[in-house]
């Protein structure tokens, strides 16, 4: 068994209207999931941070470190995402469930097999749907997410970059980095 859960964080912040990308704060307008398999979690995210509609960092890492065992996908204002991360770390050392996924968005965490989050999980969630089955081997979730994501981010003007992948299982996280010329290709109109 694991001796920590993953950990998934979203956090929306409210439209104040068309502001300057000079004054705007960064914000991982984004693409990111994570999913359950047998043995383990893989979480995965696009790599691109926004300011405004200015790309300001087009390899952003947003799959964060809480524990050993518990990574967050991070999507929202980077600060504030970051924020929560490091309280939810200062406040976690008591919990061994196995591998797990749960959606933390504002006042309510769900414990749920798959999630998805940010501006492009929009575009998939029928995706998701037709394709997620519990108990998936590894490398088959590996492949859900990364198709998942890139579906994502051709379709979300905000997603883009690398898919970043982290593999959670017993013995602890394998990253993995998907460079934008070696995603899969699909029908683009």
């Amino acid at each position: 068994m694991f001796s920590r859960a993953p950990v998934l964080v979203e956090n929306y912040a409210p439209s104040s209207g068309p502001q300057d990308w000079m004054s705007a704060p960064h914000s991982t307008g984004t693409s990111i999931m994570a999913a359950e398999f047998d043995g383990g979690v893989v979480i995965g995210a696009d790599s691109r941070t926004t300011t405004g509609a200015y790309i300001a960092n087009r390899v952003t890492d947003k799959l964060t470190k809480v524990t050993d065992n518990i990574y967050c996908c991070r999507s929202g204002s980077a600060a504030d995402t970051q924020a929560i991360a490091d309280i939810v770390s200062y406040h976690l050392n008591f919990h061994a469930n196995g591998g797990q996924v749960y959606s933390v968005r504002l006042v309510e965490c769900v414990r749920q097999p798959v999630s998805i989050g940010g501006s492009g999980s929009s575009y998939v969630y029928g995706y998701v749907d037709a394709n997620f089955k519990q108990g998936m081997a590894k490398e088959e979730c590996v492949n859900f997410i990364t198709n998942t994501l890139s579906l994502a981010m051709a379709r979300d003007g905000s997603s883009g970059g690398v898919v970043r992948l982290g593999i959670i299982t017993e013995e602890g996280i394998e990253r993995r980095v998907i460079l934008g010329n070696e995603l899969p290709k699909f029908y683009e109109g």
